[in-house]
């Protein structure tokens, strides 16, 4: 099968498509044939060196794809040779053909768009564990998103907006303002011309949002802190400004506020098939009448996997990019 390889560490031309034996589903997997492989910055981190794959995840980058089951490793016994689905992969995906635990799969109706379903697990299982399965995030709370124009920002965005919650987002510019709007975001903040903190605390009269999903952290988490409400909740699912911060314990214990987090690709099969349940029970359908979607910013051929990772370096996307894997 085609498939794309990371040679060494290092920059997006060290992604190289290669020959590679296609993959068996072991029992209580599946095997897909991928239409289309979603890419994301857990896939730019593994490129670089510092996220490598749990142990006996394949080595090949690639979290999220859509495509059709064709073969069941022993015991499968939901699935059916044929059916389109989607699904979160622990690896594999940058390929012809990917194996799956059949608890992460998601079932695709007939017609489908294929592009679109490979965008959707891996924002979708993040975005739903945090801010449902562990902030607890209910109807009526106010959540405030950073990086609202990210595939992670884009998610919570829609989610909030289908599951009856006020959204705020930070952004760099108006663009991205405007694309938020659009998506559902009831609040936008140009994080380059105003202080967030200030708005947050203008915006609700002082009391503050109930949730913050934070990818950004370090020098941020003091401040998230700050605009954070009584018995509100921090989740940060990454790092990007740095992975230290300084924090104020006497305000965080009088508020009674919560700091958590997690990361998505080293949760057991079990935790990510729980995951998947939730999301089949109680937002999925949602997801298949097409009040969630994940607006596609760019597509690329699976050979150009190279320059799908340039362009998401770059920190303009808006939304997220597919690589087609299917000739």
């Amino acid at each position: 099968m085609r498939a794309v390889t990371i040679r060494q560490p290092g920059a997006p031309d060290v992604l190289v498509l290669e020959r590679q034996p296609e993959p068996a589903p072991a029992a209580g997997e599946v095997r897909i044939r991928v239409a289309y492989a979603g890419v994301n910055r857990p896939d730019l981190l593994q490129r670089q060196g510092s996220y490598n794959p749990p142990p006996g995840a394949s080595p090949l980058p690639g979290l999220e794809v859509s495509g059709t089951i064709e073969a069941l490793g022993e015991g499968v016994e939901r699935w059916q040779l044929g059916q389109s689905v989607c699904a979160l992969a622990n690896g594999g995906g940058y390929a012809e053909h990917v194996c799956v635990p059949e608890g992460q799969v998601l079932p695709l109706p007939d017609g489908f768009p294929l592009d679109q379903a490979a965008a959707l697990p891996e924002t979708l299982f993040t975005v739903w564990s945090n801010l449902y399965m562990r902030a607890h995030l209910q109807p009526g709370e106010r959540l405030l998103v950073h990086g609202g124009s990210s595939g992670i920002g884009s998610m919570a965005i829609q989610l909030a907006r289908v599951m009856g919650q006020h959204c705020s987002v930070t952004v760099k510019n108006q663009e991205k303002a405007n694309y938020c709007a659009i998506l559902g975001a009831d609040d936008t903040i140009i994080y380059t011309s105003v202080d967030f903190v200030e708005h947050i605390k203008a915006r609700t009269q002082g009391r503050g949002v109930d949730v913050i999903l934070d990818m950004v952290a370090g020098d941020y988490v003091p401040r998230d802190l700050a605009c954070l409400a009584v018995d509100g909740r921090l989740i940060i699912i990454a790092g990007q400004g740095g992975s230290e911060a300084k924090i104020n314990t006497s305000r965080l214990m009088v508020k009674r506020q919560t700091i958590t987090g997690s990361t998505l690709r080293p949760q057991s099969d079990a935790q990510k098939a729980a995951i998947a349940a939730s999301i089949e029970a109680r937002v999925w359908s949602a997801v298949l009448e097409g009040r969630i979607r994940q607006p596609l910013f760019a597509c690329f051929d699976l050979a150009d996997a190279s320059k799908a990772h340039a362009l998401l370096e770059q920190g303009d996307v808006m939304g997220k990019i597919v690589l087609k894997v299917a000739e």
